[in-house]
C-alpha cells in the first residue's frame, strides 16, 4: 500500500476552509438545529450531545468528548483512512 503525502497547506485548508457544519450536510449525515445550535449524531458514540464551533471549524461531542475537524469527521463518519478522507475533500474545497 502506497502512502501519498499532501502538502501541509492543502491539509490546512481541508481543516480550515471546508465549513464541518457543511460538510455534515453533504453527507447526509443526521444533523439538525436544536435552540439555534447546530447538532449533529456522533460518528463514534452515536449520541446527539455535539455541536460545532465556526470560529474553530470543528464539531464536539461532549459525550465521548471526540472532536472533528472535516478530515476527521470524514474518516469516522465514512469509515475510510486518511488518505481516503483527504481525496474526497479535495473536490469540496472553494476556489
Amino acid at each position: 500500500m502506497s502512502h501519498k503525502r499532501y502538502d501541509d497547506e492543502l491539509l490546512r485548508r481541508l481543516r480550515n476552509d471546508i465549513p464541518v457544519d457543511r460538510l455534515i450536510k453533504h453527507l447526509d449525515w443526521p444533523c439538525k438545529m436544536r435552540s439555534g445550535s447546530f447538532v449533529f449524531v456522533c460518528p463514534r458514540c452515536n449520541e446527539t450531545q455535539s455541536a460545532v464551533n465556526p470560529r474553530t471549524n470543528l464539531g464536539r461531542c461532549f459525550r465521548c468528548e471526540a472532536n472533528f475537524n472535516p478530515i476527521d469527521f470524514t474518516i469516522c463518519a465514512c469509515r475510510c483512512d486518511f488518505g481516503e478522507a483527504v481525496e474526497y475533500l479535495i473536490p469540496l474545497l472553494p476556489d
